[in-house]
């Protein structure tokens, strides 16, 4: 996907991952804040014609050929937008049984147990200052947890994002003001197991 970048539809229902996240939330979250991402992006690079051809993970992994004056909104808005989409891919609310077969023996040889990992995300998550996301990442064939600020993404850092939560206010603030607690507790719900593991098989054989 290139320039113009289009917004995505959601893989569901806008109600479908009640109750854990209200209606109203995904409406505004995707409606407007990841809509808002995709459409400054698009204006940035409207005038740029020499990156757009570039494709999403480019623009932000080949941060040296952005030029100066317009690298740091290109990396805002590119972020927002990656960020989102796999935010939102990796939930569904009926999908979401416990990881299998290699990334449930990934997970547990990384953390020792899948509580210890869920443990761990929640630690990441919720301890990252401000607004921000706690992700599961690929790094040299070995799960990781890292966070990152704002709309900072892991491939930037040559490292490939499995799963993440957005923890900035608006992805919970609507339902649960500022308990970001118990957000991240009943987000793990709403982990769609089935995409998490697909995507981690798929990296896994392009790297052998």
């Amino acid at each position: 996907m290139q320039y113009p970048f289009e917004i995505q539809p959601l893989p569901y229902e806008y109600n479908a991952l009640e109750p854990y996240l209200c209606e109203e939330i995904l409406h505004f979250h995707h409606g407007k804040h990841y809509a808002t991402y995709v459409e400054k992006l698009n204006d940035i690079l409207k005038n740029y014609p020499n990156l757009q051809n570039m494709s999403l993970d480019e623009l932000l992994i080949n941060t040296d050929e952005l030029p100066n004056e317009a690298k740091t909104s290109i990396k805002n808005n590119a972020g927002g937008v990656y960020n989102h989409e796999l935010y939102f891919a990796c939930m569904n609310h009926t999908d979401c049984e416990l990881p299998t077969d290699k990334l449930a023996l990934a997970i547990n040889s990384a953390f020792g147990s899948i509580d210890q990992f869920r443990a761990e995300f929640t630690a990441a998550a919720t301890n990252q200052f401000g607004s921000g996301y706690a992700w599961l990442i690929l790094s040299n064939g070995k799960l990781e947890i890292i966070a990152t600020p704002n709309q900072d993404t892991p491939i930037s850092l040559t490292v490939t994002p499995l799963l993440c939560i957005d923890v900035w206010e608006h992805a919970y603030y609507l339902q649960y003001q500022n308990r970001r607690a118990d957000y991240i507790e009943n987000w793990f719900n709403l982990i769609n197991w089935n995409f998490v593991g697909a995507r981690y098989m798929s990296l896994m054989k392009e790297a052998n």
